[in-house]
C-alpha cells in the first residue's frame, strides 16, 4: 500500500490493488439527483430476489458509477455467480488499482470523498478510469442514533498507464 500524503485534509486516501468481487445488481442509467431514492430500491430488490431464489445470503451493498453518464449497477456482493431475472444481472466489482478512502457520516456527504480522491490523484499525477464505487457498511443500530459512524468505502480504478 502506497499510504497517505498530507495533501489530504478530510480522508485517509490509499493506494492499493482490489480484488474482483462478484455482485448481483440491477443495472439502470439514473440522474444524479436520483441516486438517493434508486439505490436503496435496487437494493431492496437484489436482496427480495436473493430470498425467493433461495440463494447464499448476499453481502454489502454496493453502488458502481459505470461512466459519466449516469450508467449505474446497484445491488450486493455475492460469494459466487448465478443466474439472474431480467432485472437482477449478474456482475463484478472490478479488479485493479484503486485509490479508496473510507467516509464517516451520512450519505448526503460522500460527494465530498469522491471529490477529495479525485483531487488527490489529480496532485498525484495518477489518471481515473471511468468506473468508480461505493461499499456501504452492514447497517449497526448505533447509526440511528448516530450517523456520524455510518461508513461507506470509496473506490476509483485508475486507468492502466504504460511507462
Amino acid at each position: 500500500m502506497i499510504g497517505f500524503q498530507p495533501t489530504c485534509m478530510h480522508y485517509h486516501i490509499q493506494l492499493t490493488s482490489f480484488e474482483a468481487v462478484h455482485t448481483a445488481v440491477i443495472r439502470s442509467r439514473v440522474p444524479m439527483k436520483e441516486l438517493a431514492r434508486f439505490v436503496p430500491a435496487a437494493c431492496c430488490e437484489v436482496w427480495s430476489f436473493f430470498r425467493a431464489a433461495g440463494l447464499p445470503k448476499p453481502g454489502r451493498h454496493v453502488a458502481v458509477f459505470l461512466d459519466r453518464h449516469g450508467t449505474v449497477e446497484v445491488g450486493a456482493e455475492v460469494t459466487e455467480p448465478f443466474t439472474g431475472n431480467d432485472r437482477v444481472q449478474c456482475s463484478q466489482l472490478p479488479a485493479g488499482r484503486v485509490a479508496t478512502t473510507a467516509h464517516f457520516g451520512p450519505y448526503s456527504g460522500l460527494g465530498a470523498a469522491h471529490a477529495e480522491i479525485r483531487q488527490w490523484c489529480a496532485a498525484q499525477g495518477l489518471q481515473l478510469a471511468d468506473v468508480s464505487w461505493e461499499i456501504y457498511g452492514h447497517w449497526d443500530e448505533s447509526w440511528n442514533s448516530d450517523p456520524a459512524k455510518i461508513r461507506t468505502d470509496v473506490f476509483y480504478l485508475l486507468a492502466d498507464t504504460e511507462d
